[in-house]
């Protein structure tokens, strides 16, 4: 099993930066990939970005070039820098964990299978 955590999430003005942390514990060498979604109140679960174990990464349109998505493999974690924040990017973020193919089907969450409780990041 893989445990996620994580945190970071917080309350910022429009314009504003944050960075997002995931810590994975447990048997994590088989989700070489993992990823960040988000979920805004009375909408869908959707794909932020997503990184496998060599740093190919994947964005939805509306990150690129404001996100970044990063991890540091010695300390298990993942990072998401999130820059230019604006009130639709509110939402609870979770870090997730999948097998190779997860990158392959982002922003699809299919690949992934293992979840974090989330982190809220509200934006105003």
């Amino acid at each position: 099993h893989v445990q996620l955590v994580e945190s970071g999430g917080s309350s910022v003005q429009a314009g504003g930066s944050l960075r997002l942390s995931c810590a994975a514990s447990g048997y994590t060498r088989s989700r070489s990939c993992m990823g960040w979604f988000r979920q805004a109140p009375g909408k869908e679960r959707e794909g932020v970005a997503a990184i496998n174990s060599g740093g190919t990464t994947r964005y939805a349109d509306s990150m690129k070039g404001r996100f970044t998505i990063s991890r540091e493999q010695a300390k298990r974690t993942l990072y998401l820098q999130m820059d230019g924040l604006t009130p639709d990017d509110s939402a609870m973020y979770y870090c997730a964990a999948g097998s190779p193919f997860g990158l392959v089907q982002f922003p699809s969450e299919g690949g992934f299978d293992y979840w974090g409780r989330g982190t809220q990041v509200t934006v105003s």
